[in-house]
C-alpha cells in the first residue's frame, strides 16, 4: 500500500486538472451554457474564498451550506451567489469527506457550529432521521421535485424513524449521483478473447489473483447477491442457495481489498479488474485510455449525494433561500454542469429529454444509464442490527477461506 500511496500522490493533482480541462472545454449551445477561461478563474477564486470562510466566522444572518468537496462545480457558487439579495447572504464552505458531514451534522446538536443546508450520503439518511439531527423539506416550495425520477423520490420519503414511506415527508433533495461500476485495463484484456459486461465474469478463472475489490462488506457480498439474482438489501443471507461457495470462489479470485489505494494496482498493471465507486473511476479515464469501464447489467447498486436541512437552522429568510439553492441545482444547466464536471450524473438528466442534453452526456453510459440497468439498480439501506451483523459474519468467513 504504501508503494502505491508514494508512487500515484500526483494521481489526484491529474484529476484536479482534468476537471479544470473539462471546466474550460464544457460548453452547448441555446440552453446549455458556455464555460470561459475567466469563469473558470472565477470559480477557483470562489474555492479560495469558500476555504478562507471555512477558518472565519461568518455574518451573522448568513445561511450556512457545507458540501463534500467536488460535489458542486465552483462556478455555480458564484452564479448562484449573484441571484442573492446582498442583505441575505450566503456561505459556502466544503468536506472532504461524507463521514465527516455527518459528524459535523451531529455536531450540531450541541450548538458549537452554525449550518443551514449540508451534504449528506444517502446511508446516513436514515440515521440523521432517528438523531432528530435534520428536519423535512416543504414539497410545495420545490418546484423541481416533479422532474426527480421516481427512484430518488422513493429514496428520501421517510417515516419519522427514518425507513422508506411512500406517503412520508421529503427528508432530502438528490443533486446527484454514481453507481459501483467494474473498471478494467483493455489492453490485459486483448488476449482474452472478452471483455467484462456482468457480474458473472468475476468469477472466470482468466481473473484469478487479478481482481481488486473494496473493502466494503456490503457491496462485495451485495455484488454476489446480484449475481444471483438477488437484492443488495436481501434482508436473509441463510436463505441464499450456495452464497457461501460463491463468496469462497470469489475470495480465490481477488489480489487486494482496499477502499482507498484500490485503483493504483490497476494502473500499473499488478491488478487487471476492479470494482469501485463510479466517482472515483470515471476522472480515471481521462488519464488512461488503457482503462475502460462498465456498468453491469444484471443491475448494481447506487449511492447518492442529498442536500439536507439541519433541524437547528432557524426559520427566516433563510427558509426562502434555501428551496431556491435546490432549485437552482436542479436546473437544466446547472444538472449539466454539475454531472460533467463532477463526474456524478444530476438525477435531473434521466428525465429530460435526451436532445435537450449535452452529448457528453447523452452519450455517456456512464453518466447516462440505461433504464434497464437502473431498474435492476438497488440504493444500500440500513439493515436491522440483526442482519447487518449477518453480512459480517459471511464476510469474515470469506476473508478467513482458502
Amino acid at each position: 500500500k504504501n508503494t502505491y500511496r508514494s508512487k500515484f500522490k500526483i494521481l489526484n493533482i491529474l484529476n484536479l486538472c482534468s476537471q479544470m480541462f473539462a471546466s474550460i472545454q464544457f460548453y452547448s449551445r441555446k440552453d446549455k451554457i458556455m464555460l470561459s477561461r475567466r469563469s473558470l478563474l472565477i470559480g477557483l477564486g470562489t474555492l479560495a474564498l469558500t476555504q478562507i470562510l471555512s477558518g472565519c466566522s461568518s455574518p451573522e444572518n448568513a445561511l450556512e451550506i457545507i458540501f463534500l468537496q467536488g460535489s458542486i462545480p465552483l462556478q455555480l457558487i458564484q452564479e448562484f451567489s449573484s441571484t442573492i439579495d446582498k442583505s441575505n447572504p450566503v456561505v459556502f464552505k466544503t468536506q472532504g469527506k461524507l463521514e465527516e458531514l455527518f459528524a459535523l451534522l451531529v455536531k450540531s446538536a450541541d450548538r458549537t457550529i452554525d449550518l443551514d443546508l449540508i451534504t449528506l450520503g444517502d446511508y446516513w439518511l436514515k440515521l440523521a432521521i432517528q438523531k432528530n439531527l435534520i428536519q423535512p423539506l416543504e414539497l410545495e416550495k420545490l418546484s423541481g421535485w416533479k422532474n426527480l425520477p421516481a427512484s430518488c423520490q422513493k429514496l428520501v420519503k421517510r417515516d419519522r424513524t427514518g425507513e422508506l414511506d411512500e406517503n412520508g415527508s421529503i427528508w432530502a433533495a438528490p443533486y446527484r449521483w454514481g453507481t459501483m461500476v467494474i473498471a478494467y485495463r483493455e489492453d490485459l484484456f486483448q488476449n482474452l478473447g472478452w471483455t467484462p459486461s456482468d457480474w458473472n465474469d468475476l468469477w472466470r478463472e482468466e481473473l484469478g489473483d487479478r481482481i481488486s475489490l473494496l473493502n466494503q462488506p456490503r457491496e462485495v457480498i451485495g455484488l454476489t447477491l446480484k449475481k444471483l439474482g438477488y437484492s443488495f438489501n436481501t434482508k436473509d443471507l441463510t436463505k441464499i442457495p450456495n452464497l457461501k461457495s460463491e463468496l469462497f470462489q470469489l475470495h480465490k479470485q481477488v489480489k487486494l481489498y482496499d477502499s482507498i489505494n484500490y485503483l493504483q494496482p490497476l494502473i500499473i498493471g499488478d491488478t487487471w479488474l476492479t470494482v469501485g465507486w463510479s466517482t472515483d473511476i470515471l476522472p480515471l479515464l481521462k488519464s488512461f485510455p488503457q482503462i475502460k469501464a462498465i456498468i453491469p447489467r444484471s443491475g448494481t447498486s447506487l449511492f447518492a449525494d442529498l442536500w439536507v436541512k439541519s433541524a437547528f437552522s432557524q426559520p427566516d429568510t433563510k427558509d426562502s433561500v434555501i428551496p431556491r439553492w435546490i432549485d437552482f441545482c436542479w436546473q437544466l444547466q446547472q444538472a449539466s454542469q454539475i454531472s460533467i464536471l463532477t463526474n456524478a450524473p444530476s438525477p435531473i438528466v434521466y428525465t429530460t429529454d435526451p436532445s435537450k442534453l449535452i452529448k457528453d452526456i447523452r452519450d455517456n453510459p456512464l453518466l447516462l444509464l440505461d433504464r434497464s440497468i437502473i431498474e435492476k439498480s438497488d440504493f444500500i439501506y440500513h439493515l436491522p442490527a440483526s442482519v447487518e451483523k449477518q453480512y459480517r459474519n459471511f464476510w469474515q468467513e470469506m476473508r478467513n477461506s482458502k
